[in-house]
């Protein structure tokens, strides 16, 4: 289910946290409406409260999946040790020497694949292969290469910005191997990454978001069980209903 979700006064939400199937990060601050996060996950993997480098922008300066953290190299030793000390002993947490520093802007990933920018450092790409244990591929995305902020994916499936073209997102699907989509997170915003969070079975999207936005995301996604072809015909339907009238 997609939970919508408030940072103080921001719903770019997907900027200050992290979610992966093993464990979220959460920037320290936020009010009570994104107290959501802990209420969600706490029960299924550790909600870990942080900062990187005295920042609050989490989500859009670390990259992660089920096996590892990357962090940028202006992360304090003691944030680092708090985020070691809080995950499990299996996740490896390692910081990296890159100049595009905001990794959470040009690194997407899940468990299996990671597009990345790219002009990212050949040296960042085998960490992140090694690290994260997933295949790597340098993309743009509706030919901008900040591929973390205009998509979102998981192990199920993918939500790209709007202006994505067909034959891009066949091929985007086809290295990733999940369905993907193209899309908004609130109320028309094309920075998927920076509106949303998501991982295999929950998704945490911004407070402006749309019902039709959520059902899109929910579907894709597969969360409520929904299969991504529904929301299609749905809307296919009730276009040629309005039509007929």
């Amino acid at each position: 289910m997609a939970v919508r979700a408030q940072f103080e006064n921001s719903s770019e939400i997907g900027v200050f946290s992290k979610l992966t199937n093993a464990y979220c990060l959460v920037a320290y601050g936020g009010s009570e409406n994104f107290k959501v996060f802990e209420n969600e996950l706490s029960d299924h993997i550790p909600v870990v409260y942080t900062t990187i480098a005295g920042c609050r922008i989490i989500g859009r300066l670390t990259v992660g999946n089920k096996r590892g953290l990357l962090l940028p190299n202006t992360t304090t030793e003691q944030e680092m040790l708090h985020i070691r000390n809080t995950l499990p002993d299996s996740i490896v947490v390692q910081r990296i020497e890159e100049r595009l520093s905001a990794l959470g802007n040009v690194v997407c990933t899940n468990d299996h694949v990671a597009l990345v920018h790219p002009d990212i450092d050949k040296e960042t790409e085998e960490i992140i292969a090694d690290v994260l244990g997933v295949e790597v591929f340098r993309q743009t995305i509706a030919g901008n290469p900040l591929v973390g902020s205009y998509a979102a994916i998981s192990n199920q499936g993918g939500l790209v910005h709007p202006m994505t073209s067909l034959e891009d997102q066949k091929e985007l699907s086809s290295l990733l191997q999940v369905p993907l989509v193209a899309g908004t997170v609130n109320r028309g915003s094309d920075v998927i990454g920076g509106g949303m969070s998501v991982n295999d079975w929950s998704a945490f999207v911004g407070l402006d978001t749309t019902a039709t936005e959520i059902s899109v995301i929910e579907s894709i996604f597969k969360l409520n069980g929904a299969v991504p072809t529904n929301i299609v015909n749905r809307m296919r339907n009730s276009l040629i209903d309005n039509l007929h009238q």
